[in-house]
Protein backbone atom coordinates (compact mmCIF):
# COMPACT_ATOMS: atom_id res chain seq x y z
CA UNK A 1 0.00 0.00 0.00
CA UNK A 2 1.13 3.55 -0.81
CA UNK A 3 0.33 6.37 1.58
CA UNK A 4 1.20 10.05 1.50
CA UNK A 5 0.09 13.19 3.26
CA UNK A 6 -1.40 16.42 1.92
CA UNK A 7 -0.48 19.46 4.03
CA UNK A 8 -2.87 22.41 3.95
CA UNK A 9 -3.55 25.45 6.13
CA UNK A 10 -6.69 23.85 7.61
CA UNK A 11 -5.30 20.39 8.32
CA UNK A 12 -3.12 17.60 6.98
CA UNK A 13 -4.80 14.46 5.64
CA UNK A 14 -3.71 11.10 4.26
CA UNK A 15 -4.11 9.51 0.84
CA UNK A 16 -4.16 5.71 0.90
CA UNK A 17 -3.58 3.86 -2.40
CA UNK A 18 -3.86 0.09 -2.69
CA UNK A 19 -5.05 -2.70 -4.95
CA UNK A 20 -7.71 -3.76 -2.44
CA UNK A 21 -8.25 -1.26 0.35
CA UNK A 22 -11.32 -3.07 1.65
CA UNK A 23 -9.06 -5.51 3.52
CA UNK A 24 -7.91 -2.86 5.97
CA UNK A 25 -10.18 0.10 5.22
CA UNK A 26 -11.99 0.01 8.56
CA UNK A 27 -8.82 0.39 10.62
CA UNK A 28 -7.49 3.10 8.30
CA UNK A 29 -10.73 5.08 8.44
CA UNK A 30 -11.34 4.80 12.16
CA UNK A 31 -9.63 8.11 13.07
CA UNK A 32 -11.52 10.03 10.38
CA UNK A 33 -15.21 9.12 10.73
CA UNK A 34 -17.87 10.18 13.22
CA UNK A 35 -20.70 8.30 14.87
CA UNK A 36 -22.95 8.98 11.89
CA UNK A 37 -22.00 8.54 8.23
CA UNK A 38 -23.76 9.62 5.04
CA UNK A 39 -22.58 7.61 2.02
CA UNK A 40 -23.29 9.56 -1.18
CA UNK A 41 -22.91 7.69 -4.46
CA UNK A 42 -24.66 7.36 -7.82
CA UNK A 43 -26.81 4.87 -9.71
CA UNK A 44 -23.82 3.39 -11.54
CA UNK A 45 -21.44 2.98 -8.60
CA UNK A 46 -24.00 1.86 -6.00
CA UNK A 47 -24.60 -1.65 -7.43
CA UNK A 48 -20.84 -2.21 -7.67
CA UNK A 49 -19.45 -0.89 -4.39
CA UNK A 50 -22.09 0.43 -1.99
CA UNK A 51 -22.70 -2.86 -0.18
CA UNK A 52 -18.95 -3.41 0.28
CA UNK A 53 -18.49 -0.02 1.92
CA UNK A 54 -21.60 -0.44 4.04
CA UNK A 55 -20.03 -3.61 5.46
CA UNK A 56 -16.81 -1.70 6.16
CA UNK A 57 -18.62 1.12 7.94
CA UNK A 58 -20.63 -1.39 9.98
CA UNK A 59 -17.30 -2.63 11.37
CA UNK A 60 -16.77 0.85 12.81
CA UNK A 61 -20.00 0.67 14.81
CA UNK A 62 -21.19 3.86 13.15
CA UNK A 63 -24.75 4.58 12.07
CA UNK A 64 -24.87 5.10 8.32
CA UNK A 65 -27.33 5.84 5.56
CA UNK A 66 -27.01 6.18 1.81
CA UNK A 67 -27.96 8.82 -0.74
CA UNK A 68 -27.99 7.66 -4.36
CA UNK A 69 -27.83 10.33 -7.07
CA UNK A 70 -28.26 10.21 -10.84
CA UNK A 71 -25.01 9.60 -12.71
CA UNK A 72 -23.23 11.99 -15.06
CA UNK A 73 -21.80 15.46 -15.55
CA UNK A 74 -25.21 16.67 -16.73
CA UNK A 75 -26.45 16.27 -13.13
CA UNK A 76 -23.69 18.31 -11.49
CA UNK A 77 -26.02 21.16 -10.62
CA UNK A 78 -28.14 22.82 -7.92
CA UNK A 79 -31.07 20.41 -8.18
CA UNK A 80 -28.88 17.34 -7.65
CA UNK A 81 -26.97 19.10 -4.86
CA UNK A 82 -30.31 19.63 -3.14
CA UNK A 83 -30.91 15.87 -3.23
CA UNK A 84 -27.87 15.54 -0.96
CA UNK A 85 -29.21 18.19 1.41
CA UNK A 86 -32.65 16.55 1.35
CA UNK A 87 -31.13 13.22 2.38
CA UNK A 88 -29.04 14.80 5.12
CA UNK A 89 -32.05 16.61 6.55
CA UNK A 90 -34.32 13.55 6.39
CA UNK A 91 -31.77 11.51 8.32
CA UNK A 92 -31.17 14.30 10.85
CA UNK A 93 -27.50 14.64 9.94
CA UNK A 94 -25.54 16.83 12.31
CA UNK A 95 -22.48 19.00 11.84
CA UNK A 96 -20.27 16.07 12.91
CA UNK A 97 -21.89 13.64 10.48
CA UNK A 98 -19.21 12.40 8.08
CA UNK A 99 -20.11 12.64 4.41
CA UNK A 100 -18.51 9.99 2.21
CA UNK A 101 -18.07 10.63 -1.53
CA UNK A 102 -18.17 7.19 -3.18
CA UNK A 103 -17.76 7.72 -6.92
CA UNK A 104 -15.89 9.66 -9.57
CA UNK A 105 -15.13 13.33 -9.97
CA UNK A 106 -18.73 14.50 -10.17
CA UNK A 107 -19.68 12.80 -6.90
CA UNK A 108 -16.47 13.98 -5.23
CA UNK A 109 -17.01 17.59 -6.25
CA UNK A 110 -20.66 17.65 -5.25
CA UNK A 111 -20.26 15.87 -1.92
CA UNK A 112 -17.31 18.12 -1.08
CA UNK A 113 -19.39 21.21 -1.83
CA UNK A 114 -22.29 19.82 0.20
CA UNK A 115 -19.91 19.15 3.11
CA UNK A 116 -18.48 22.67 2.87
CA UNK A 117 -21.93 24.22 3.16
CA UNK A 118 -24.08 21.85 5.25
CA UNK A 119 -24.40 23.50 8.66
CA UNK A 120 -21.46 25.64 7.51
CA UNK A 121 -19.06 22.73 7.35
CA UNK A 122 -19.19 18.96 7.92
CA UNK A 123 -16.29 16.49 7.59
CA UNK A 124 -16.06 14.38 4.45
CA UNK A 125 -14.00 11.53 3.02
CA UNK A 126 -13.17 10.88 -0.63
CA UNK A 127 -13.42 7.32 -1.96
CA UNK A 128 -12.68 7.91 -5.67
CA UNK A 129 -13.69 5.09 -8.02
CA UNK A 130 -12.43 6.42 -11.37
CA UNK A 131 -8.89 6.98 -12.58
CA UNK A 132 -9.52 10.69 -13.11
CA UNK A 133 -10.76 11.17 -9.57
CA UNK A 134 -7.97 9.05 -8.06
CA UNK A 135 -5.16 10.98 -9.73
CA UNK A 136 -6.68 14.45 -9.56
CA UNK A 137 -10.10 15.60 -8.42
CA UNK A 138 -10.24 13.79 -5.06
CA UNK A 139 -7.05 15.53 -3.87
CA UNK A 140 -6.73 19.19 -2.99
CA UNK A 141 -10.17 20.26 -1.82
CA UNK A 142 -11.61 21.93 -4.92
CA UNK A 143 -15.38 21.36 -4.81
CA UNK A 144 -18.02 22.75 -7.14
CA UNK A 145 -21.11 22.42 -9.27
CA UNK A 146 -21.59 23.61 -12.84
CA UNK A 147 -23.60 26.57 -14.10
CA UNK A 148 -25.12 26.50 -17.60
CA UNK A 149 -22.68 29.25 -18.59
CA UNK A 150 -19.55 27.75 -17.05
CA UNK A 151 -18.06 24.63 -15.50
CA UNK A 152 -17.27 24.54 -11.76
CA UNK A 153 -18.21 28.19 -11.34
CA UNK A 154 -19.98 27.71 -7.99
CA UNK A 155 -17.98 26.00 -5.26
CA UNK A 156 -15.55 26.20 -2.39
CA UNK A 157 -12.08 25.16 -1.32
CA UNK A 158 -12.77 22.51 1.31
CA UNK A 159 -10.35 19.73 2.21
CA UNK A 160 -11.38 16.12 2.94
CA UNK A 161 -10.37 14.25 6.06
CA UNK A 162 -8.88 11.39 4.04
CA UNK A 163 -8.71 9.96 0.52
CA UNK A 164 -9.05 6.21 -0.09
CA UNK A 165 -8.01 5.19 -3.63
CA UNK A 166 -8.81 1.52 -4.29
CA UNK A 167 -7.15 0.47 -7.55
CA UNK A 168 -9.48 -2.50 -7.76
CA UNK A 169 -12.26 -0.13 -8.76
CA UNK A 170 -10.50 0.53 -12.05
CA UNK A 171 -11.27 -3.02 -13.19
CA UNK A 172 -14.94 -2.10 -13.59
CA UNK A 173 -14.22 1.20 -15.33
CA UNK A 174 -15.32 1.43 -19.00
CA UNK A 175 -12.33 1.89 -21.36
CA UNK A 176 -13.49 5.37 -22.33
CA UNK A 177 -13.50 6.45 -18.67
CA UNK A 178 -10.04 4.98 -18.11
CA UNK A 179 -8.71 6.92 -21.11
CA UNK A 180 -10.33 10.09 -19.80
CA UNK A 181 -8.41 9.67 -16.56
CA UNK A 182 -5.16 9.34 -18.46
CA UNK A 183 -5.60 12.90 -19.75
CA UNK A 184 -5.08 14.22 -16.23
CA UNK A 185 -2.07 11.93 -15.79
CA UNK A 186 -0.47 13.30 -18.96
CA UNK A 187 -1.25 16.79 -17.70
CA UNK A 188 0.97 16.29 -14.65
CA UNK A 189 3.87 15.21 -16.81
CA UNK A 190 3.50 18.16 -19.18
CA UNK A 191 3.23 20.83 -16.52
CA UNK A 192 6.01 19.72 -14.23
CA UNK A 193 7.90 16.47 -14.85
CA UNK A 194 9.57 15.72 -18.17
CA UNK A 195 10.98 12.43 -16.87
CA UNK A 196 7.45 11.29 -16.00
CA UNK A 197 6.45 12.16 -19.57
CA UNK A 198 9.12 9.80 -20.85
CA UNK A 199 7.97 7.12 -18.39
CA UNK A 200 4.39 7.42 -19.68
CA UNK A 201 5.65 7.00 -23.24
CA UNK A 202 7.72 3.95 -22.35
CA UNK A 203 5.05 2.24 -20.26
CA UNK A 204 1.89 2.87 -22.28
CA UNK A 205 1.35 -0.85 -22.91
CA UNK A 206 1.60 -1.77 -19.22
CA UNK A 207 -0.67 1.10 -18.23
CA UNK A 208 -3.38 0.39 -20.79
CA UNK A 209 -3.24 -3.28 -19.73
CA UNK A 210 -3.74 -2.01 -16.16
CA UNK A 211 -0.64 -3.64 -14.75
CA UNK A 212 -1.08 -3.21 -10.96
CA UNK A 213 2.49 -2.08 -10.29
CA UNK A 214 2.46 0.44 -13.12
CA UNK A 215 -0.90 1.85 -12.01
CA UNK A 216 0.14 2.10 -8.36
CA UNK A 217 3.34 3.96 -9.28
CA UNK A 218 1.52 6.27 -11.68
CA UNK A 219 -1.33 7.20 -9.34
CA UNK A 220 0.96 7.70 -6.35
CA UNK A 221 3.24 9.92 -8.46
CA UNK A 222 0.34 12.11 -9.60
CA UNK A 223 -1.07 12.39 -6.08
CA UNK A 224 2.35 13.36 -4.72
CA UNK A 225 2.76 16.03 -7.40
CA UNK A 226 -0.65 17.48 -6.59
CA UNK A 227 -0.04 17.28 -2.84
CA UNK A 228 3.21 19.23 -3.25
CA UNK A 229 1.47 21.91 -5.33
CA UNK A 230 -1.52 22.22 -2.98
CA UNK A 231 0.80 22.54 0.02
CA UNK A 232 2.38 25.58 -1.63
CA UNK A 233 -0.79 27.16 -3.01
CA UNK A 234 -4.01 25.81 -1.51
CA UNK A 235 -6.34 28.57 -2.80
CA UNK A 236 -4.95 28.75 -6.35
CA UNK A 237 -3.31 32.17 -6.13
CA UNK A 238 -0.18 31.04 -7.96
CA UNK A 239 1.28 27.75 -9.17
CA UNK A 240 -1.84 25.69 -8.48
CA UNK A 241 -3.33 27.34 -11.56
CA UNK A 242 -0.87 25.28 -13.61
CA UNK A 243 -3.05 22.26 -12.83
CA UNK A 244 -5.56 23.85 -15.22
CA UNK A 245 -3.36 23.12 -18.24
CA UNK A 246 -5.75 22.48 -21.13
CA UNK A 247 -8.79 23.23 -18.98
CA UNK A 248 -9.66 26.69 -20.35
CA UNK A 249 -10.10 25.17 -23.80
CA UNK A 250 -11.52 21.95 -22.36
CA UNK A 251 -14.21 23.62 -20.28
CA UNK A 252 -15.31 25.58 -23.36
CA UNK A 253 -15.73 22.30 -25.24
CA UNK A 254 -17.80 20.81 -22.42
CA UNK A 255 -20.06 23.84 -22.15
CA UNK A 256 -20.57 24.18 -25.91
CA UNK A 257 -21.25 20.49 -26.54
CA UNK A 258 -23.40 20.00 -23.44
CA UNK A 259 -22.04 18.65 -20.15
CA UNK A 260 -21.42 14.94 -20.43
CA UNK A 261 -21.26 14.76 -24.23
CA UNK A 262 -17.48 14.94 -24.05
CA UNK A 263 -16.03 13.43 -20.89
CA UNK A 264 -14.01 15.91 -18.89
CA UNK A 265 -10.73 14.12 -19.59
CA UNK A 266 -11.49 13.96 -23.31
CA UNK A 267 -12.08 17.71 -23.42
CA UNK A 268 -8.89 18.33 -21.41
CA UNK A 269 -6.89 16.16 -23.83
CA UNK A 270 -8.01 18.24 -26.82
CA UNK A 271 -7.49 21.35 -24.70
CA UNK A 272 -3.89 20.40 -23.96
CA UNK A 273 -3.17 20.09 -27.67
CA UNK A 274 -4.59 23.61 -28.13
CA UNK A 275 -2.46 24.83 -25.22
CA UNK A 276 0.55 23.37 -27.05
CA UNK A 277 -0.51 25.16 -30.25
CA UNK A 278 -0.75 28.41 -28.31
CA UNK A 279 2.67 27.73 -26.80
CA UNK A 280 3.98 27.34 -30.36
CA UNK A 281 2.50 30.73 -31.28
CA UNK A 282 4.31 32.26 -28.31
CA UNK A 283 7.59 30.75 -29.50
CA UNK A 284 7.98 28.27 -26.63
CA UNK A 285 7.27 24.86 -28.17
CA UNK A 286 8.14 23.41 -31.55
CA UNK A 287 5.71 21.61 -33.84
CA UNK A 288 7.67 18.45 -32.98
CA UNK A 289 6.95 19.00 -29.28
CA UNK A 290 3.24 19.28 -29.97
CA UNK A 291 3.32 16.15 -32.12
CA UNK A 292 4.98 14.28 -29.26
CA UNK A 293 2.07 15.27 -27.02
CA UNK A 294 -0.45 14.25 -29.67
CA UNK A 295 1.20 10.85 -30.09
CA UNK A 296 1.14 10.22 -26.34
CA UNK A 297 -2.54 11.16 -26.04
CA UNK A 298 -3.36 8.91 -28.98
CA UNK A 299 -1.52 6.04 -27.29
CA UNK A 300 -4.09 6.33 -24.52
CA UNK A 301 -7.04 6.53 -26.95
CA UNK A 302 -7.72 10.20 -26.28
CA UNK A 303 -9.04 12.79 -28.76
CA UNK A 304 -6.47 15.28 -30.00
CA UNK A 305 -8.74 17.61 -31.95
CA UNK A 306 -11.63 19.66 -30.59
CA UNK A 307 -15.08 19.70 -32.15
CA UNK A 308 -15.66 22.39 -34.76
CA UNK A 309 -16.65 25.51 -32.85
CA UNK A 310 -16.73 29.08 -34.06
CA UNK A 311 -14.27 31.58 -32.64
CA UNK A 312 -17.23 33.42 -31.14
CA UNK A 313 -18.26 30.25 -29.29
CA UNK A 314 -14.74 29.74 -27.95
CA UNK A 315 -14.56 33.34 -26.75
CA UNK A 316 -18.03 33.30 -25.22
CA UNK A 317 -17.25 30.31 -23.05
CA UNK A 318 -13.68 31.26 -22.18
CA UNK A 319 -14.79 34.65 -20.88
CA UNK A 320 -16.38 32.69 -18.02
CA UNK A 321 -13.13 30.90 -17.16
CA UNK A 322 -12.02 31.28 -13.54
CA UNK A 323 -8.57 32.45 -14.62
CA UNK A 324 -9.96 35.57 -16.31
CA UNK A 325 -8.45 38.55 -14.51
CA UNK A 326 -9.51 42.16 -15.01
CA UNK A 327 -11.35 41.05 -18.13
CA UNK A 328 -8.23 39.53 -19.71
CA UNK A 329 -7.98 35.88 -20.75
CA UNK A 330 -5.12 34.01 -19.12
CA UNK A 331 -3.87 30.61 -20.26
CA UNK A 332 -1.58 27.96 -18.84
CA UNK A 333 1.08 27.39 -21.49
CA UNK A 334 4.26 25.34 -21.70
CA UNK A 335 7.69 26.97 -21.78
CA UNK A 336 8.90 23.48 -22.65
CA UNK A 337 7.54 19.98 -22.15
CA UNK A 338 7.57 19.49 -18.40
CA UNK A 339 7.46 23.18 -17.47
CA UNK A 340 4.30 25.30 -17.32
CA UNK A 341 3.75 29.03 -16.91
CA UNK A 342 0.87 31.50 -17.01
CA UNK A 343 0.43 33.68 -20.10
CA UNK A 344 -1.43 36.94 -19.60
CA UNK A 345 -2.90 39.23 -22.25
CA UNK A 346 -3.07 36.68 -25.05
CA UNK A 347 -4.04 38.60 -28.18
CA UNK A 348 -6.98 37.77 -30.41
CA UNK A 349 -4.49 37.11 -33.23
CA UNK A 350 -2.49 34.60 -31.17
CA UNK A 351 -5.63 32.80 -30.04
CA UNK A 352 -7.03 32.69 -33.56
CA UNK A 353 -3.75 31.25 -34.85
CA UNK A 354 -3.77 28.51 -32.19
CA UNK A 355 -7.34 27.57 -33.10
CA UNK A 356 -7.12 28.16 -36.85
CA UNK A 357 -6.85 24.53 -37.94
CA UNK A 358 -9.88 23.57 -35.87
CA UNK A 359 -12.35 26.33 -36.76
CA UNK A 360 -15.18 25.84 -39.26
CA UNK A 361 -13.82 26.77 -42.71
CA UNK A 362 -16.05 29.84 -42.98
CA UNK A 363 -14.45 31.40 -39.88
CA UNK A 364 -10.74 30.79 -40.66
Amino acid sequence: MHSLTVHTSSHAYPIFIDGDLSQHAASLLMPYVGQKIAIVTNETVAPLYLERWQRIFSELNSDFFSIILPDGEAHKNWSTLNLIFDGLMRHHAERKTTLVALGGGVIGDMVGFAAATYQRGAPFIQIPTTLLSQVDSSVGGKTAINHPLGKNMIGAFYQPQAVMADLGCLKTLPPREFSAGMAEVVKYALLGDASFLTWLEQNSSSITAQDPQALAHMIAHCCQMKADIVAQDEKEQGIRAYLNLGHTFGHAIEAEMGYGTWLHGEAVAAGMVLACRLSEELGYLSAQDTQRVISLLQAYALPTEPPHMSLDAWMRHMQHDKKVQDGHLRFVVLNQLGQASMADHITHTQLHAALANYLPSSTH
